[in-house]
């Protein structure tokens, strides 16, 4: 964790048995979540460091995992190809979502927290009722690996990365 200020390390998590792909703040920042090698998920205090829980279910690297806008759930994202959602409080796995057909790189929700946008190995990016699992539609037009998409903070566009070294702006209307 670093001084954002003065670029100082106050402090380092220690834990995993693999490399780390990912780590972020909660949406009221008393909390972080991290994604491993190790298959996976911690959920750390901020203050103080502590290893609060560790999220396990997913057979593959686990290459990202974020809050929900509302910090009441996690999206996770793994190299077994599925996407998990899981309840940030208790830690249980709440749903997975099947689909993609390559390691997924990236999970994240929509600013509004309806909707989960995913990259995959498999070259696409699809988006998700993060309510149902269901996938509402699947976006293709990189012709190599995605690693990343996200959503604008107004929710009306994704923004996606490919190994191809292109970035996309996708339009949702």
């Amino acid at each position: 964790i670093w001084d954002a200020n003065t670029g100082t390390c106050l402090q380092t998590l220690t834990g995993h048995t693999d490399f780390v792909n990912s780590a972020s703040y909660s949406p009221d920042g008393t909390k972080i979540v991290s994604a491993s090698g190790d298959k996976t998920i911690k959920i750390w205090d901020a203050n103080t460091g502590e290893c609060l829980k560790t999220l396990t279910g997913h057979n593959g690297y686990v290459y990202s995992a974020t809050y929900s806008p509302d910090g009441t759930k996690i999206v996770s994202a793994s190299g077994d190809h599925n996407i998990k959602i899981w309840d940030a409080n208790t830690g249980s796995c709440l749903q997975t979502l099947t689909g993609h057909n390559g390691a997924v790189y990236s999970a994240s929700y929509s600013p509004d927290g309806t909707k989960i946008v995913s990259a995959s190995f498999d070259y696409t990016i699809k988006i998700w009722d993060a309510n149902t699992g269901t996938c509402l539609k699947s976006l293709t037009g990189h012709t190599y690996v995605v690693n990343s998409a996200s959503y604008s903070p107004d929710g009306t566009k994704i923004v996606s990365g490919s190994r191809n070294k292109t970035i996309k702006i996708w339009g949702l209307e």
